[in-house]
């Protein structure tokens, strides 16, 4: 197998034949390269000679991450992401064998959903991803800063006042600004600084973090649409485990690139998958995650609908079901 003609296919999907063909080449090497998985599969008794769509393909649970080096055969990482966890709690490793391949999805999705990075003030108000040191968020926005070229684009711990001082400047100089921020920080600078913005874009990435109380999403999203004087705010939904990410960015409904797919499992029954618009645990699809596991079952409660978008409602642990943001970096 080509190795490198499959990462170039990954990102020139335009179809569904195209996914579910890439999809069946990537679980070939996936099988053949990450012990683990094949494990996993043999168990399952699906293998690549009797797998005939993405939908047969196997699902790993995402908790095999906190226990299991997951990267392929012959592969040295150069990166080691780690998930936010309570404390003593055990957390999810990513060994990223290619940055480079990292940066790609996530460009390409950057692109999709608002453009090029240098038309914007990028920001990131992530206080507690920046205090771990090995977030792939902080990654992301760091690069998406880098790209920007403005020399206004940085991270902010909670320094809110500092920060709000610079929306109102770019707001006068009609400046385009991105805001990533985690959700309890952007709470607690829409209390401390409210105020009415026209040229921001706020994307939370989710998390409490233990800081505030949990909310729903629509009720979070309406907070902080009255903090910051504004008709939407955006989401995104990536995970430590996983090389490409959503965006929402109306309606409440998440869209994936093109290389990413959401498939709706029953929660009893996981191997049975359920049609669009049945409320299930969401498994995920994400071919990019190439050199790791492209075919990932969360702890996520969700439903799909058509044109590759998706809703998160919840998240189930042992049952039980609460209500929450759930984006986990």
């Amino acid at each position: 197998m080509d190795i490198l003609k499959l990462e170039n296919k990954i990102f020139d999907i335009q179809s569904d034949s195209d996914f579910d063909d890439v999809s069946l080449q990537v679980f070939d090497f996936q099988y053949h390269s990450i012990k683990v998985y094949q494990e996993f599969c043999d168990l399952l008794n699906r293998n690549p000679q009797n797998i005939e769509s993405y939908l047969d393909i196997p699902f790993l649970p995402i908790g095999f991450f906190k226990n299991n080096k997951i990267i392929a055969d012959n592969y040295t990482p150069e990166i080691i992401f780690e998930s936010s966890g309570t404390t003593g709690s055990e957390t999810s490793k990513h060994y990223l064998a290619k940055t480079e391949l990292y940066k790609k999805s996530f460009l390409n999705c950057f692109r999709q959903f608002y453009g090029n990075p240098n038309d914007y003030c990028i920001v990131g108000l992530l206080p507690s991803y920046l205090e771990r040191g090995n977030s792939s968020l902080v990654y992301m926005v760091n690069e998406l800063i880098g790209l920007s070229g403005n020399e206004q684009s940085g991270f902010y711990l909670n320094n809110y006042k500092e920060l709000a001082e610079l929306l109102l400047i770019n707001e006068g100089n009609k400046q385009k600004t991105l805001v990533f921020g985690v959700s309890y920080a952007l709470l607690d600078m829409a209390e401390s600084f409210p105020m009415k913005l026209s040229y921001t874009t706020i994307i939370e990435t989710g998390g409490m973090k233990g800081r505030r109380k949990e909310l729903i999403r629509e009720e979070l999203h309406e907070i902080l649409k009255r903090g910051f004087g504004v008709n939407q705010i955006h989401s995104e939904y990536g995970m430590t485990e996983l090389l490409s990410q959503a965006y929402l960015t109306e309606d409440n409904i998440f869209q994936s690139p093109n290389w990413m797919k959401v498939i709706i499992r029953e929660v009893e029954s996981p191997l049975m998958l359920l049609e669009e618009g049945k409320i299930g645990g969401i498994n995920i699809i994400d071919l990019a995650n190439l050199y790791s596991c492209s075919f990932i079952a969360t702890q996520d409660l969700g439903k799909s609908h058509t044109n590759n978008t998706f809703e998160v409602l919840g998240r189930f642990d042992n049952s039980d079901i609460r209500g929450c943001n759930l984006l986990v970096s």
